[in-house]
């Protein structure tokens, strides 16, 4: 992974293609499961930088040793541009890797990210799906205090179930 670190910080597309080219290995991860793919969305890398790794054979379905997916990732580092992408290439919106059962739309939620919650709600994200402890995305979005996303979620401050909640 060593050879890869330095030009994904520095979204360097000729370095990173001149890797590629020399057989250095798309797929290769870091001591904690993380992709070269996956570092590249954490980096900030441009699409045209993810494209080319893809292109050149990342998986779009690998995991971390946390069961982080590609998909997450993209959510979490707000990559609307990669998300999308992966939701046209056939991402499950309500599948998660993740021990926990913490879904891409809890995700979403948590980071406060409506664009993408809109998105993930569009492509039909089970609002109600249940992480392990029993939480909602909507658990989240209360938990992290991301009233925006509440909305979007349909929260309604008056419900009787609601009350108890801080606002």
């Amino acid at each position: 992974m060593n050879a890869w670190i330095e030009h994904l910080k520095n979204n360097d597309y000729l370095k990173l293609q001149e890797l590629v080219q020399n057989g250095e290995d798309v797929n290769e991860a870091n001591e904690s499961g993380e992709s070269v793919l996956m570092y590249a969305i954490r980096s900030h890398c441009d699409f045209k930088v993810l494209s080319m790794l893809m292109q050149s054979g990342s998986d779009i379905y690998s995991l971390d040793d946390e069961g982080v997916s590609v998909f997450d990732m993209a959510i979490t580092y707000n990559n609307v541009v990669m998300v999308n992408y992966l939701l046209d290439k056939g991402v499950d919106v309500n599948k998660t890797g993740r021990k926990s059962g913490f879904t891409p739309l809890m995700c979403a939620a948590c980071y406060g990210r409506n664009e993408i919650v809109k998105l993930l709600l569009d492509k039909g994200a089970d609002k109600n799906a249940l992480d392990r402890k029993g939480l909602t995305a909507m658990d989240f979005s209360r938990k992290m205090n991301k009233k925006s996303v509440l909305k979007l979620l349909g929260y309604d401050e008056n419900s009787p179930k609601n009350t108890g909640y801080a606002r």
